[in-house]
């Protein structure tokens, strides 16, 4: 019996291990969230030279990814925190003092940075400056609870040497080139201007980009586009159903980190990852 329960109590304990074993561990991931579109939207033939497309036939795109809720601001809520935080609608401000996947990433001596087009300064509180929009830029809900205000970056200080980069960071275009006001080929073309270089860094330097959008237009039961690209990502579609607890539990689960809220009935991204 002794020897019954120390092994159960072994495979217990080694089990989260095993998981995370299954995962790679990249040097540096970027999150960068767009607005509003539907997946058909995004995938139809009409935009089937654009830099998105481009980077799905480079990547891996999950053709069952989901919003969790309506409208924007939950959505980055649960993305960062595992949680909307009972934010139901785009209301400013809002102050958090619980766990979240920076500060769970600065507890394990690693680092997280979230870089806000148009952010007017670092640590800025504000609710809207321009077409910056707080509703869109989570970390600052933590900021002077959980989380310094370094953390809360403008775009302006996205390093051009990525290797300067933050373990995770998230990368939020302002309303003009996120595809909630300017239009696709808008969002599209800043994607490739600011984000591709990343991408072929990222390419050589076991790092990762995932591209995703916060909610459709409520015309496509909240399916939206998810793209992953880097070198340990296999190219090719996923069916895998994913929403944005699944995309929070794999990046929890990238760095052997406890999972965060409803993050914790999520399944972390799975078969698409090249074994290194």
């Amino acid at each position: 019996m002794r020897r019954l329960l120390a092994t159960t109590l072994l495979a217990v304990i080694l089990a989260p291990v095993a998981h995370a074993g299954q995962l790679p561990r990249p040097d540096h991931v970027v999150v960068v969230i767009e607005e509003n579109r539907g997946y058909s939207q995004m995938m139809n033939m009409r935009n089937s030279n654009s830099y998105i497309h481009a980077l799905a036939r480079r990547g891996a795109l999950f053709t069952q990814s989901y919003g969790v809720t309506h409208p924007s601001q939950p959505n980055y809520l649960a993305l960062f925190s595992g949680s909307t935080q009972g934010v139901t609608r785009n209301s400013c401000p809002h102050t958090f003092d619980n766990d979240n996947l920076a500060s769970s990433l600065l507890a394990a001596g690693l680092s997280f940075g979230s870089f806000s087009e148009s952010l007017p300064a670092a640590g800025d509180l504000s609710c809207s400056s321009g077409a910056y929009q707080r509703k869109h830029n989570p970390v600052a809900n933590w900021q002077g609870t959980r989380l310094p205000a370094a953390l809360n970056r403008s775009f302006a200080d996205f390093p051009s040497d990525f290797s300067r980069l933050p373990t995770v960071s998230f990368v939020i275009p302002d309303q003009d080139n996120d595809m909630h006001d300017g239009d696709f080929e808008a969002g599209d073309e800043w994607l490739k201007r600011h984000i591709g270089p990343y991408v072929d860094w990222a390419m050589k330097h076991n790092s990762l980009l995932i591209l995703t959008w916060d909610e459709d237009d409520y015309q496509e039961g909240n399916h939206i586009v998810t793209i992953l690209a880097g070198p340990m990502v296999r190219t090719g579609s996923s069916d895998q159903r994913i929403d944005h607890y699944s995309v929070l539990r794999t990046l929890l689960d990238f760095y052997d980190l406890p999972a965060l809220g409803a993050s914790r009935d999520a399944k972390a991204i799975k078969d698409i990852w090249i074994k290194r």
